[in-house]
């Protein structure tokens, strides 16, 4: 799964963005002629090259850890629910803090029937990485937490909190489409992040 990696603090969750490049995917462009049509036609609506060219690239990474064309087919225009899920679960698959985020935090909570959800789940996760993990370890305080506000958002995009002020998790239903794909390709761990049990 890799390194834990403090990018997160830029790239956000985009939804809208990752939803136009799975779009450019679908129509048969390759990574570089996808990145070209978003910077040329600026379809990302971002003021700078640099900006527009890196958090494509991100959107790309994303969409290939999913492995799965269907699925980038979902995203591409599939309903806008379903399509955010498959976007968290690239996130997740692209990204390990993500990953281990969601399935032990979140997961665990709807394992154990614990819908209860405050700032101090997100702070317990940092402590336990960065006694794990060195680089982590190092990572400053201004990054953890907007890290912290990147999950928060992610969670709220994705209609597991109401709110930032929210204190209890929503139960979360996965997509036909999503739980097909993770069990297809045997990471039913996954399925936990998903309110999925069964």
């Amino acid at each position: 799964m890799g390194v834990y990696n403090g990018g997160l603090t830029r790239e956000q969750f985009l939804f809208f963005e990752t939803r136009t490049t799975a779009k450019l995917m679908v129509e048969g462009l390759d990574d570089s002629e996808i990145i070209n049509r978003i910077f040329e036609d600026n379809l990302f609506q971002f003021p700078t090259e640099r900006m527009v060219k890196n958090l494509a690239g991100v959107c790309l990474k994303r969409l290939h850890a999913l492995d799965d064309m269907n699925l980038v087919n979902q995203v591409a225009h599939g309903p806008s629910e379903d399509a955010k899920q498959i976007c968290l679960y690239a996130m997740m698959k692209y990204n390990r803090l993500v990953w281990d985020f969601m399935i032990t935090v979140i997961g665990e909570k709807y394992r154990q029937q614990d819908l209860h959800f405050s700032k101090s789940d997100i702070n317990v996760f940092f402590m336990r990485l960065q006694e794990q993990d060195d680089g982590v370890a190092a990572w400053s305080e201004a990054t953890i937490n907007k890290i912290r506000q990147v999950l928060t958002r992610v969670l709220i995009e994705n209609g597991y909190l109401g709110s930032t002020k929210a204190d209890k998790l929503n139960p979360v239903l996965i997509c036909s489409t999503l739980e097909n794909a993770i069990r297809n390709e045997g990471n039913d761990i996954a399925l936990q992040a998903f309110n999925c049990f069964i």
